[in-house]
């Protein structure tokens, strides 16, 4: 299932050129570019999180505002970023995922999630839930940029 919602979402990017991977289609400030960026960083961040518990993850209550600027550039493609490069970068990320996967031995290892206002206390979550987590955040961002690559040009990546 990761497999193929990383597909879709490396397919949606197909024949852009760097500046309609960074526009906005719709009123969201999401853009294609921007997508992939934030799937990469999240993918990242889960396969720490995987290796390394909850002392990988980032304190998400206690956010700073460079913390929130950092974040929200993290959905923009930024001067310099190129579509080559961001799908380099999650081509990369999403090897490394996958190389963790194989290597694995137990899917039912689980860790507590880090205290955050959407997370309730005490919450844990296995290896396997992570990855499933990876996984529907991923088709989850491919929907939104296929509906972004249609309202840009009427491509279609999904339909």
């Amino acid at each position: 299932m990761l497999a193929k919602s990383r597909y879709f979402l490396r397919h949606t990017a197909r024949d852009l050129t760097d500046e309609q991977a960074g526009l906005r289609t719709t009123a969201s400030a999401l853009c294609i570019g921007g997508l992939i960026k934030h799937v990469t960083a999240v993918e990242r961040g889960w396969a720490a999180f995987i290796v390394e518990g909850p002392a990988s993850v980032k304190d998400a209550a206690g956010e700073t505002e460079e913390g929130r600027a950092e974040r929200e550039d993290g959905f923009r493609m930024l001067p310099g970023d190129t579509l080559a490069g961001v799908l380099k970068a999650y081509e990369e990320a999403a090897d490394a995922t996958d190389e963790l996967v194989r290597t694995l031995p137990d899917l039912g290892v689980t860790w507590p999630l880090p205290e955050a206002p959407w997370t309730e206390p005490g919450t844990e979550w296995s290896l396997r839930g992570v990855l499933l987590h990876i996984g529907t955040e991923t088709a989850q961002h491919a929907g939104h940029a296929d509906i972004l690559r249609e309202t840009l040009d009427g491509a279609q990546s999904m339909a």
